[in-house]
């Protein structure tokens, strides 16, 4: 039996392990080789604290002995578990709203009627999704716009390089505090409410849920899985973690899964000042390819 129901309105340690600086380098340098987040030199007491329940986990009882077991032919998967373990995961509902707003105001109207004539979907891509908050706020946002657009097809593509993340993003399932910035009728829309064991959680619904892809993505990677001609591709806080290489990089690539005329959309405190890129500024956050 399911653990969600329909909402009814009105709804209202142990110790760290010792870290040293030779350690802490040779990881900070496969976390730069195989990510392109760059830790500084003040992040080495929080790698510490991060990495001690790993270490206590597989059994090893120094950072020696797992450096060495990240140069073994284990490496791999160990690597990925460091990057989940590292990766910075903060993100909410409607997180900077005038994005989502320009999206409705500017955006759609412009290109659903060009989607009409030429019978085309309409395709956006959270390339930076986390927990799954970005890639539902655009379901929601799409969902709403097109309720007046009917025969246009939408999906959403959501991607984060971190696997455990995605896992949980996919379930769709979010504590109720963490719901407060969608409007009560939207929750009621596209949310259960939890009961039983789901007590105090809330779920996004199937249909909802079926209209956002999850992928794993390493921004870095050479080939993305994620189909080219986006129209709008979301990658939002996510750069500020890389140096300026990384992210002309990172934009190259992103570039090249837009469609002529798309947008790509960054967090209010990145820019891509500084690096070469062919989009044109057209407001805070917001680049379009011409």
């Amino acid at each position: 039996m399911s653990k969600f129901s329909v909402f009814n309105l009105p709804l209202i340690s142990n110790q760290e392990t010792p870290l040293s600086a030779d350690a802490y380098r040779a990881i900070v340098d496969l976390v730069y080789e195989h990510s392109r987040i760059k830790l500084g030199n003040d992040k080495q007491a929080l790698l510490s604290s991060r990495l001690g329940k790993r270490l206590r986990h597989l059994g090893l009882t120094s950072f020696d002995e797992y450096c060495a077991l990240l140069r073994s032919h284990r490496a791999q998967d160990e690597i990925d578990e460091l990057i989940d373990l590292i990766s910075t995961n903060h993100t909410r509902f409607y997180r900077e709203p005038d994005h989502f707003q320009f999206l409705t105001d500017k955006i759609l109207p412009t290109l659903i009627p060009q989607l009409i004539a030429k019978r085309s979907n309409l395709r956006i891509w959270s390339a930076a999704s986390s927990s799954g908050e970005e890639p539902y706020t655009l379901a929601i946002v799409l969902s709403e716009f097109l309720r007046a657009h009917p025969t246009i097809d939408w999906q959403i593509w959501a991607s984060d390089i971190s696997k455990t993340i995605l896992d949980a993003a996919k379930k769709g399932i979010y504590r109720m505090d963490t719901v407060e910035p969608v409007p009560p009728d939207l929750l009621k829309r596209y949310f259960q409410k939890g009961v039983g064991s789901q007590a105090g959680n809330c779920r996004v619904k199937p249909e909802l849920r079926d209209k956002v892809q999850y992928e794993r993505v390493n921004l870095f990677q050479n080939e993305y899985p994620i189909p080219l001609k986006q129209h709008v591709i979301f990658c939002r806080n996510v750069m500020i973690y890389f140096d300026i290489p990384s992210r002309e990089l990172a934009v190259k690539r992103l570039t090249r899964h837009l469609a002529p005329g798309g947008f790509l959309i960054v967090g209010h405190s990145e820019s891509l000042m500084g690096i070469q890129h062919n989009l044109k500024s057209v407001r805070q956050g917001v680049y379009q390819l011409p």
